[in-house]
């Protein structure tokens, strides 16, 4: 039976789009009617995808992720305090009323049987909920809500052991949940009260009133907590995104290739870049760097053992890979797990401390400060290609993520518990 599908979606980069827009594209190829409401920079992919895009027009609406066109200057943020107010104001509840107007429209018109929003899309949410209609949220990620036992979500910290580890979650989970609810509780309740629904005491409640919270990843990265029933590992949409294409353009030979990958988006990565390949020109390896689409290749300064370009498919250049080093987003990660390839990791921002230390913590690879000079990075290289170990660590993993992808969950999630609302029971039906 065909269902109708709404998403809802926020460009956080290729490591979200990618993996969400893959979840459109599986619907569509399962014969379901898929609309996308995203941005403008996403909108060559999107139609990709078979489904029909819809541009924001009174939500965030950006072209591309060059820095002028950022809604902050995060790279620019050194205080997690002030980086979580920037962060609400114009992801979170700022757009949030401009989101709500646009998915409010398209329900309106389109009758969806479910709304699929991104994380920050906190308006999609407050609009699906208001029209009656579920809504999911989808997480390419770890899971980034407060919860029990999980550490607090941001600095990177690994599971507590101990009184000490314990205390340490507790103050700093009660820090965060104060930050965010200051920052994010008045503009959230203020769009749910003009959308007729009441206050919620704490944000992350809104993203808990949907039908499903769909973890795009394994359960065997992430660290083991008490979820919420709503919360589901499905396993990890593997797509590349639609611009990585190009040749294989590595520089030739038979040393031990690495893979260099850092942000699609704007992190102010140029000189983490340069400090990478520095460090790999002393090494007997060779390497391709792909910048993204916000950084000039030109820009770095490479030696004949370093390739560097915009874009290159990183699914195939893993296929021949020893080793990858990146900023730590997740899909860079599972992507170079289930090749069994290991990784370093230079953390930027984001939760790509989170995911540094899930890596190291299942020993498939090691994770050094964004600003580590090329000597240590050289060390890090080195440790990781010479000690099997950790290739062994990032073939476990990729084990799991790779039977995860496969299992079928993520379908059987986003058709569950929707036939009987085409039998007569639909809220707007």
């Amino acid at each position: 039976m065909s269902n109708t599908y709404l998403f809802a979606l926020t460009d956080g980069g290729s490591g979200t789009v990618a993996p969400e827009l893959g979840v459109a594209r599986r619907l569509v190829e399962r014969g379901h009617r898929v609309t996308v409401l995203g941005e403008d920079s996403m909108a060559a992919a999107a139609a990709d995808t078979g489904a029909t895009f819809l541009r924001w027009e009174h939500g965030l609406n950006r072209p591309d992720h060059r820095p002028e066109h950022a809604p902050y200057r995060e790279w620019e943020l050194t205080s997690p305090p002030a980086l979580v107010r920037a962060m609400v104001a114009h992801l979170v509840s700022g757009p949030a009323e401009g989101y709500a107007h646009d998915v409010t429209r398209a329900i309106s018109a389109d009758r969806p049987d479910l709304v699929l929003t991104s994380f920050f899309a906190f308006g999609a949410m407050i609009a699906a909920e208001a029209a009656g209609t579920p809504f999911d949220v989808l997480m390419p990620n770890i899971y980034p809500l407060p919860v029990a036992g999980l550490p607090p979500f941001g600095p990177g910290f690994a599971p507590a052991r101990g009184a000490w580890g314990r205390l340490r979650d507790r103050v700093v989970a009660a820090l965060s949940q104060r930050t965010w609810d200051r920052a994010a509780l008045p503009g959230l309740n203020a769009v749910r009260s003009s959308h007729g629904l009441g206050p919620i005491a704490h944000y992350q409640d809104q993203v808990h009133a949907a039908r499903r919270q769909l973890l795009l990843t394994s359960a065997a990265f992430d660290f083991p907590a008490q979820l919420p029933p709503s919360a589901r590992y499905v396993g990890p949409v593997l797509d590349d995104p639609a611009w990585a294409i190009g040749p294989d353009t590595a520089p030739p030979g038979d040393a031990p290739l690495v893979l260099v990958s850092m942000s699609t988006t704007f992190q102010s990565q140029t000189e983490t870049l340069q400090r990478v390949v520095n460090a790999l020109a002393e090494l007997p390896v060779r390497a391709l760097v792909t910048t993204g689409p916000v950084i000039d290749p030109g820009t770095i300064m490479a030696p004949p053992n370093v390739a560097v370009v915009a874009a290159a498919p990183h699914t195939r250049v893993l296929r021949d890979a020893a080793l990858a080093v990146t900023h730590g987003g997740h899909g860079t990660l599972v992507k170079s797990f289930v090749t069994g390839v290991p990784v370093v990791v230079l953390p930027h921002g984001r939760d790509q401390a989170d995911n540094a230390a899930r890596v190291v913590h299942r020993g498939a690879g090691l994770s050094v400060p964004r600003a580590a000079s090329p000597a240590r990075i050289a060390h890090a290289v080195r440790t990781v290609l010479e000690d099997r170990s950790f290739a062994a660590g990032a073939a476990r993993l990729g084990a799991a993520l790779r039977a995860d992808a496969a299992s079928g969950r993520l379908l059987a999630e986003l058709e569950a518990d929707l036939a009987h609302q085409a039998l007569g029971t639909h809220p707007h039906g």
